[in-house]
């Protein structure tokens, strides 16, 4: 099944709940978040949450042991790794970090299982602090499109994913997401590729608001169970289809 790409968001989607929140609850942030909240940009308000844990005498791996406790639904683990096996080219495009989806992946055992992650940068000081950037400088490289966050425009990634895998014959593409920055790469698929929003999520609403800008065939979800299962019968029907051609 080499001619299948499957993009998934990361919050909300491959996880149930929010990576930055399960760390800002968990490791007791919440009040000095809120009272910020509405001062900086979102990846800064993160890295100066991680200023914080750095000041009370916590470091990266104290975080990473916050972020092993976030639940994965079974369905999703076993549709992921099933989906790896057959071949399909799976990738993600989030607006979470790298230090809290890789975290996440390898406690189970899924970060091996991913030809790609575009999200935001991150990196570990010297001294154990861990450090959350924009993925787009937001001085100087701001990527124009009013559809998503000025960090991070997941649009232009599919273009750059579909353009990198384009030599190699004819893609399917499989978005899977539920927010709002979700919508702009899903209006960048084409007939032949499938869309799959999250059930009264954000995505879903927008789509259903006017569903004929969307070429590619939606199937909804509501809970990992269903993700699992209809993400591995879309993988079924299209490898058929590849076959039958």
């Amino acid at each position: 099944m080499a001619g299948i790409v499957v993009v998934f968001d990361f919050d909300r989607t491959l996880i149930d709940g929010d990576s930055d929140s399960w760390v800002v609850t968990e490791m007791g942030l919440t009040q000095l978040f809120n009272e910020i909240r509405s001062t900086l940009p979102w990846n800064s308000l993160m890295d100066r949450m991680t200023e914080e844990l750095h000041l009370q005498g916590k470091t990266s791996e104290d975080i990473k042991e916050c972020l092993k406790r976030i639940p994965m639904h079974p369905g999703v683990t076993a549709a992921i790794k099933s989906a790896h096996a057959s071949g399909c080219d799976l990738r993600i495009v989030s607006d979470a970090n790298r230090f809290f989806i890789e975290a996440i992946l390898e406690c189970h055992g899924l970060l091996g299982c991913f030809s790609q992650i575009v999200t935001n940068p991150t990196s570990v000081e010297q001294d154990g602090r861990l450090r959350i950037f924009p993925h787009c400088d937001l001085g100087s490289s701001f990527h124009g499109c009013n559809l998503c966050p000025p960090n991070l425009c997941k649009g232009v990634v599919i273009d750059q994913i579909r353009a990198s895998v384009s030599a190699n014959g004819r893609k399917r593409f499989v978005y899977l997401g539920d927010g709002r920055n979700d919508y702009c790469p899903s209006l960048r698929l084409v007939e032949g590729d499938h869309v799959m929003p999250r059930k009264d999520y954000a995505l879903w609403k927008r789509i259903c608001s006017n569903p004929v800008l969307i070429k590619a065939d939606i199937h909804e979800w509501s809970d990992g169970e269903e993700l699992g299962k209809t993400l591995l019968h879309l993988i079924h029907r299209i490898s058929s289809e590849e076959n039958q051609m």
